[in-house]
């Protein structure tokens, strides 16, 4: 089985990308959807995260108040490590776990989504990369309208994540994504012709 990651910025398309694979049958493990599930309430992942940031960072109910941690953590670099260094291992053990089950299913191709494929390593249980790109201008758009932030807070969550350039030197393929939709589904279609006649 082909293991392949799907990387890029912020608001840069991934998701869609991401659908049209699901729409062709192909398991994609969702990096962000797992980083959400690890701190329900009551989990090991957000008593340490209480525990380092204090209880205002959490809602009435008990549950993670997300923007309210972004705020701090894309603020303050150190912060954002701390928090890395809670959660990054718990999603990557999750990921491997789910790769291995896909695996057992008898898939011939399985997509990582993680938009810090590369900072977090995970890259290296990949086979090859895929990098869905934007310009910066597109990137920040589409930030502060999905996000409902200021455009202060959308450069600070761009600028705390690697750069599309530095990004591109750990990619096999990169993906256009400042056209049309059925430009972005042309290009993955074709990755993904290539990806499945090459050699086990």
């Amino acid at each position: 089985m082909k293991i392949i990651g799907l990387t890029g910025g912020i608001a840069s398309g991934k998701s869609y990308v991401s659908e049209i694979l699901k729409s062709k049958g192909i398991p994609v493990i969702d990096a962000d959807a797992i980083s959400r599930e690890i701190v329900n309430k009551g989990s090991e992942a957000l008593k340490e995260i209480e525990s380092e940031f204090g209880k205002e960072i959490l809602n009435e109910d008990g549950t993670l108040n997300r923007k309210k941690l972004g705020c701090i953590v894309f603020s303050d670099k150190n912060k954002l490590e701390t928090l890395n260094r809670i959660m990054h291992p718990k999603i990557i053990k999750e990921i491997s776990e789910r790769v291995e089950k896909i695996k057992s299913e008898g898939f011939k191709l399985c997509f990582i989504d993680a938009a810090l494929l590369i900072e977090t390593g995970l890259y290296r249980i990949t086979d090859i990369v895929i990098l869905v790109y934007v310009d910066r201008q597109t990137q920040v758009e589409r930030l502060i309208k999905r996000d409902n932030i200021s455009l202060i807070e959308a450069e600070k969550r761009i600028e705390s994540q690697m750069s599309f350039k530095e990004k591109m030197k750990y990619s096999h393929y990169i993906i256009d994504n400042n056209g049309s939709r059925e430009y972005t589904k042309q290009q993955i279609c074709k990755i993904i012709e290539e990806i499945i006649s090459m050699e086990d």
